[in-house]
């Protein structure tokens, strides 16, 4: 029986050899384009939010501000004198502010215009209430121009967030507008009571007009704020927001009914309007430190969130890369493994000794004890001469080792 000699192993091709360690190439890749876009998202939202938080601190440096430009210029109607120091104070730190984050927030031009204009109305004189009226609304103007600029410059007007967008809406265009109107709203009524009986219905038309301007936003600040509890998942918002806001709902309601005509005369009373005024004012006071607080609260809050996906992202990358740099560095031996076995298996197949087939049925050379002829000695290589019976042919020397086994010859 011949056994054919084993087959040398066919050497893989490049294209296979490479194959394994370009799928890893390319799931590295993978990997490494989802993190980094997954990276690059989580660092724009947090750089949003921080954005955002420069927003809200001149936010608040706006409102103290327009606090204090209102009451200047219900004093400066009333003809008493205009309460210089919290006005001065109000611009010096809404200054510093500027100076401090102006840049970033794109608003030093707007800033430097309405700081002019505030420090040229500290010298006005209040002997005409009228063009004092005309005056600081035009300031007031400029003011509330300066507040939307910082919303947009800051990110704030397209925060993603339910919460916290309702938050600044409230906080950055809504109250101030209602702080601004209402104080007009009071101070047109007290203007128009002064104003001659013919002037009284254009003065009318013109506090009815106002009262309009003035509630509107009062409102959409209501609904604001109360759609923000109702979206937020924080528990405290909701109990730190709903008291003042309780508080500044009722006054508004007292503004406006203060400021309807009576029925009767046709007129209102300019120091019930006034007084109702000045509670609405001092209500947005104690709100808008409450809104600007809980809405720096949701950006902090964000922020950590944002830095905890960030620091899973840099930790995932890194577990992503050592494994696949595990499995080339197996790949890798794997090959070099296969080239070795390879490299032997060529050595052995152009070996004499493999190349050719084994004949099982060929008898072997020597003894069948597996011992090798000894030079000179004709029993191992000649056949035993002798007749069918085993007897030695006349005339030779029998051989001892023969003899014994002649009778078992022939008997065979």
């Amino acid at each position: 029986m011949t056994v054919p000699a084993p087959r040398a192993r066919r050497r893989p091709s490049t294209l296979g050899r490479l194959l394994p360690l370009l799928l890893i190439g390319a799931l590295l890749a993978s990997v490494g384009l989802l993190l980094t876009t997954t990276w690059r998202q989580t660092t724009e939202d947090r750089d949003l939010a921080v954005r955002e938080r420069l927003g809200v601190q001149y936010l608040s440096a706006l409102g103290s501000v327009t606090d204090a430009l209102v009451e200047a210029q219900t004093a400066a109607i009333n003809g008493r004198p205009v309460p210089g120091e919290a006005l001065t104070q109000a611009v010096e730190e809404a200054a510093a502010v500027d100076a401090r984050i102006g840049v970033e927030l794109l608003s030093q031009e707007r800033w430097a215009g309405v700081r002019a204009r505030l420090e040229a109305l500290r010298g006005r004189s209040s002997a005409d209430p009228e063009s004092a009226y005309t005056a600081y609304s035009e300031v007031s103007d400029l003011l509330l121009a300066l507040h939307r600029k910082v919303r947009e410059s800051s990110g704030l007007f397209r925060d993603p967030a339910a919460d916290s967008f309702f938050l600044q809406d409230s906080a950055g265009q809504e109250l101030p507008e209602a702080v601004v109107a209402a104080g007009r709203l009071a101070d047109l009524g007290t203007l128009v009571a002064r104003r001659p009986t013919a002037e009284q219905p254009r003065g009318l038309m013109e506090l009815t007009g106002l009262r309009v301007a003035a509630l509107g936003p009062a409102t959409d600040l209501v609904d604001n704020l109360r759609s923000a509890v109702d979206g937020s998942e924080s528990t405290d918002l909701g109990a730190n927001v709903l008291t003042p806001l309780d508080t500044y709902q009722r006054s508004v309601e007292a503004l406006a009914a203060y400021s309807t005509p009576a029925s009767g005369t046709g007129t209102v009373d300019p120091d019930q309007l006034s007084a109702a005024g000045l509670n609405t004012q001092r209500a947005a006071r104690q709100l808008q430190p409450v809104i600007l607080g809980e809405l720096d609260a949701l950006l902090v809050e964000r922020i950590d969130g944002l830095d905890r996906d960030r620091w899973l992202t840099a930790g995932a990358g890194v577990v992503a890369a050592l494994l696949l740099g595990w499995l080339a560095a197996l790949q890798f031996s794997a090959g070099r493994r296969a080239r070795r076995r390879a490299a032997l298996a060529a050595t052995h197949a152009d070996s004499p000794d493999t190349s050719a087939a084994v004949d099982l049925w060929k008898p072997a050379t020597g003894d069948p004890l597996g011992r090798q002829p000894v030079a000179g000695d004709a029993r191992g290589l000649q056949p035993v001469a002798g007749d069918s019976r085993g007897l030695q042919p006349a005339g030779t020397a029998r051989d001892p080792e023969t003899a014994q086994w002649g009778a078992f010859d022939a008997a065979r």
